[in-house]
């Protein structure tokens, strides 16, 4: 598990057109790693569209937003194209990140065996350490999103 103060483990995953990108490909500007459960879920499109509507911010900033799911990338890219998705999202399908970032969802809905992500928040500064955490307790939990823009501005400030 990763805590506050930790350098971000550095996983490769795939984009929605499966490209590779590691984290590390976003060193220079703050990050927030946005993982979640499932595409096209109803808390999981509410979340990502409330960032999609928010990325003007997020920009203005100089942060960058970035969508992580154990979802393949054919339906990440289903998903993020139905739902305009204008950040990327990328496809965690071996579970690397999951477990490196501690995040793990074991039998998610009810699905013996499947294992999904928790909804979680990771705000890394330019130089790759976590200034900001938070784990949803359950899957229909959404990040209080005030908190998350207040807490990038803060880390890019830093």
């Amino acid at each position: 598990m990763v805590d506050v103060g930790q350098k971000a483990p550095d996983v490769e995953l795939v984009d929605s057109e499966r490209k590779p990108v590691k984290i590390s490909d976003f060193r220079g500007k703050p990050t927030v790693l946005l993982f979640y459960p499932g595409a096209f879920t109803g808390v999981c499109t509410k979340e990502m569209c409330t960032f999609r509507d928010g990325l003007a911010k997020y920009n203005q900033l100089g942060v960058s937003v970035v969508g992580i799911s154990v979802d393949g990338p054919f339906s990440n890219k289903a998903f993020k194209d139905e739902n305009k998705v204008n950040f990327p999202l990328l496809s965690d399908y071996s579970r690397e990140a999951v477990k490196a970032y501690g995040v793990t969802l074991e039998n998610f809905a009810g699905l013996k065996g499947y294992t999904a992500s928790k909804r979680a928040v990771f705000i890394l500064d330019k130089d790759q350490n976590v200034r900001f955490k938070w784990i949803g307790d359950n899957p229909g939990m959404e990040p209080d999103y005030n908190t998350v823009a207040m807490e990038a501005e803060k880390v890019k400030a830093m």
